[in-house]
Order: C-alpha cells, then structure tokens, then sequence
C-alpha cells in the first residue's frame, strides 16, 4: 500500500509512543451538573490528553469526530507579520501533527466503533493517505462531500482565479470492517408539484399525473404462477382536472389524493414480458401479484399495476405524508447538501469566529454511528458541539480542547446545555436539560525524564498504567 512520506516522518512515527503519560487533574470549580453521568472535558495538549486516557478508555470509544486545523492560510513571525506560506514545510508540520493523533485515536477506538474527520480540500488527499496507513484501507467507508456555505454573492472564501470554496468532506473509517455495521438513514425533502402533464410520443412514455380510483377486480389469467387481474371499474383524471373540478390548489390536491396517485413511465418489459403481452392484447388497467426476488421488496408479496403497456409507479411508494405535507424520502447519501449552515453564531449561545459546526451535522454522524450511553470522543472540541449535541442526545462525551476557550467557551457552552438551553437541535430531539460533567486539566507526567516514578504518584494511578503497558486493555 502507497504511503506517505515528508520532511521529518520518520521522527513523527515515534511522538505516540514518545509522548509521556500524564495525570488528569481535576478542576471542580469548573465541573458541572451531575458529575456522575462520566462526560469528561478536558484543557490541555490533545496528544498528552490522548496518551493520558488510553489506561481507561482504549477500545471504549463508539464513535470519533474531530474539526482539525485546516492547514491554511500565512505563516507569522513573532511580531505578527506575514511571512508567507512555505507549502513544503507547512504540510510537514501539520502531517506531523496529525499523525500520532490518528494512531492514538485508533487505540481508544471500540472494534465496532467509527472515526470522522472533517478537512477540506487542501489536506484533505494527503489525510486519506494517512487515514488507510493507520486505520488500514480495508476500513474506509466514505468520503462525505458538505456544502458548507452559498457560493453566491461578493464575499468570498479568499480565492483568487478559482472557484470559491462551498464545500467540505468528512472521511469516515471503522475500526474493523468485520465488526462495523452500517445502520441506513433517509432523508426527507419537501416535493415540488408543479404539475407536468405531457407525453413525449418519441421517446414513448409518459409524465402524466393521474389520480384514480380502483373497483373491483378479476383474475383474467395466470402466467408461470403470476395472477394477472383486470380492473372492471375504474376512473382516472388528471390532476388539473381534480383540481378544477374540486376547487383545489396544487399542494392540496397531491395531500387529499396521496395514496391514490401514480405516475406511467417507460414499460419495464425486462421484468415481465409475458404479462406485457398481455396487456399489449387488453389494452386496459391490470395488476399482477408476485414476490420479488430481489431489491427492497425482496421476499414480501407485492401489486404491480400496468396501464397503456405502461408501469405505474406509485407517488405514495416514493414519498411521506405528514399532515397537509407530502416529502420525499431518500436513502441518505455521500452529498450532504441539506444541512444548513446559516446562523450559527447563534448556535450554543456563545460566539465563535471560524470554524463552528452545525448541531445537526453531528446529530446525523451520531446518529448513524452511535446509540444512546455509548461514548463519543472530539479531541478539537473548539466550540463544544460534539459534547453538546452528545449531551442532547443522550451518549456519554470526552472533549479535548487545548485553548483558552475550553473555559470560556466549552464549559460555558456545556452548562447552557445542561441548564435547558433550546438552541441546534434541542426542539428535534425534546431536550430539557439535566447531565453534567467534571472538567480536568493535564496534570505531571507519571515518569520523569530517566524513566523513574515521580514521588507524588499514587498506587492506583501507578497501577493502572502499569495494567494498560503490559494487557493494552484499559483499567
């Protein structure tokens, strides 16, 4: 497998192993809540946070997200004065950042457990390299591409002779593919209804919308086990026509007559060929019953309906009614454009320039790789989402920011949330408040420079690095 090389590679292979483990310190002025629920935030460096948890939390963790640095933009001098962008040396410090973060996040992975990694584009091929050296390409799932923001107007993103950037990618790996099970999501869109009532005669189908009411029905004829039925009362109108008839608005007509629409496309004659000779004899509305042997509908008894040698395709088989609104359901994809990105100074109650993600981008990631009481790991907490929205939603969290702002934003962010704050998500999933957590900071290392024990260590901290050096397996 390909591999990645650059200017000091060889050092940054051994900062994991190299970086000493220290004690986690308890702040309790800064804790708060219940402490017991067992959600840590944690100040300090995210490479000695990381080292520092391994002896209780390797192979615990369900589910991984980080916001790393991007690796853009001028490097400064100490007096604050543009010195330029090195792309060598640039790449080479933030690959060396990088790395040993990765293969400890690995370690504190669950077997069954995920890792996503929010990048754009201009690290974004480099991180896929390292991602398969250290997760092993087997693991891959998915590149998910999000529009991150409009591309419309006169601001933009710092790009020159280029198109501006509106898009950024979360690459997702799991641990072990054997292990990993893919839980689907769907989304769901509301349905334009403008109405499309012609026939194109030379590509030979139709887009008609037409509304219908079945009567009763006869067998007419049984083909390799297939009942075939014709209708013996039926009426059909189209969709103007209803609407005119009944006084009606377009969205109005599509939610009364939801379950009764269908749309005739192109005849599927490689599905049943036999069934459409007969209803290239009849000329008239049949069903069929049968039991597919693939697709969704695989091994359940299902109705296909043919008028004028065409396929009916059902509206209500393709969309959701919710009141007086018809949505369209979609398995969700790798192009997430349906999250929105406005207003989010005004998300968690605290501001926070660059880099403040959606609530409800992390509700999907958790939700898709995440259940209730399983723990949930952000090792760039940044602004707080993660543990926010883990809050919210019921999983326990671990959040490493080595800023200022773990105090002044974090905490803060996070005591809203447990004091009922109903900003993001909180409405979606009826959050109320309550949880809490306890906030440590990077405490001594365990071992000084020459390898010898430091005279305020406990036993227990002793021996619960000891157990994780010699088992791998957490206290």
């Amino acid at each position: 497998m390909p591999i990645l090389n650059w200017l000091t590679r060889e050092e940054d292979l051994k900062a994991a192993k190299h970086t000493p483990y220290r004690l986690l310190t308890e702040k309790p002025e800064l804790s708060y809540g219940d402490k017991n629920t067992g959600n840590m935030l944690i100040q300090g460096d995210n490479l000695q946070a990381l080292k520092a948890l391994l002896p209780f939390y390797a192979g615990q963790v369900k589910c991984i997200f980080i916001d790393p640095p991007y690796n853009t933009g001028a490097r400064k001098d100490a007096d604050g004065k543009d010195v330029g962008y090195d792309d060598n040396l640039e790449h080479s410090i933030w690959l060396a950042m990088m790395y040993p973060r990765v293969e400890l996040l690995r370690e504190l992975l669950a077997e069954y457990g995920v890792i996503s990694i929010q990048i754009d584009d201009d690290e974004m091929a480099y991180l896929k390299v390292i991602m398969d050296e250290v997760f092993d390409r087997s693991n891959f799932l998915n590149t998910i591409s999000i529009k991150a923001k409009v591309s419309s107007g006169a601001s933009g993103g710092g790009e020159d002779k280029k198109a501006k950037k509106n898009t950024e990618f979360v690459l997702m790996y799991c641990k072990n593919r054997i292990k990993f099970v893919y839980r689907k999501l769907y989304t769901e869109t509301p349905i334009d209804v403008h109405i499309q009532e012609h026939k194109d005669e030379d590509k030979g189908f139709y887009y008609t919308r037409i509304i219908m009411d079945f009567g009763n029905r006869k067998q007419i004829e049984e083909v390799d086990g297939l009942k075939v039925f014709e209708h013996t009362d039926f009426v059909f109108s189209s969709i103007s026509k209803v609407m005119k008839e009944e006084n009606l608005t377009q969205s109005q007509a599509y939610s009364k007559y939801y379950d009764r629409i269908f749309m005739v496309t192109n005849a599927q004659t490689s599905i049943l060929p036999r069934v459409n000779g007969i209803v290239n004899e009849k000329q008239k509305l049949i069903s069929f019953d049968y039991i597919p042997t693939s697709g969704k509908s695989k091994g359940q008894a299902t109705t296909k309906y043919i008028w004028n040698e065409t396929l009916v395709v059902w509206f209500k088989d393709s969309a959701n009614k919710i009141g007086d609104k018809v949505s369209k359901t979609e398995e969700l994809g790798t192009s997430w454009d349906d999250i929105s990105w406005g207003r989010l100074d005004l998300e968690g109650g605290i501001g926070f320039k660059n880099g403040k993600k959606p609530e409800s981008l992390l509700e999907r990631i958790l939700t898709m790789y995440s259940d209730k009481g399983d723990l949930v790991l952000d090792s760039f907490l940044g602004s707080g989402t993660t543990a926010a929205v883990a809050q919210k939603m019921g999983r326990r969290y671990i959040g490493v920011e080595m800023g200022e702002h773990a105090k002044t934003h974090c905490a803060v962010r996070l005591q809203k949330v447990i004091d009922g704050e109903q900003g993001g998500i909180s409405k979606a999933v009826g959050w109320t408040g309550g949880g809490g957590f306890r906030f440590f900071e990077l405490g001594e290392p365990v071992f000084d420079e020459e390898g010898n024990i430091q005279p305020n260590i406990t036993f227990d901290n002793l021996a619960t690095h000891i157990w994780f050096s010699e088992t791998k397996t957490p206290w």
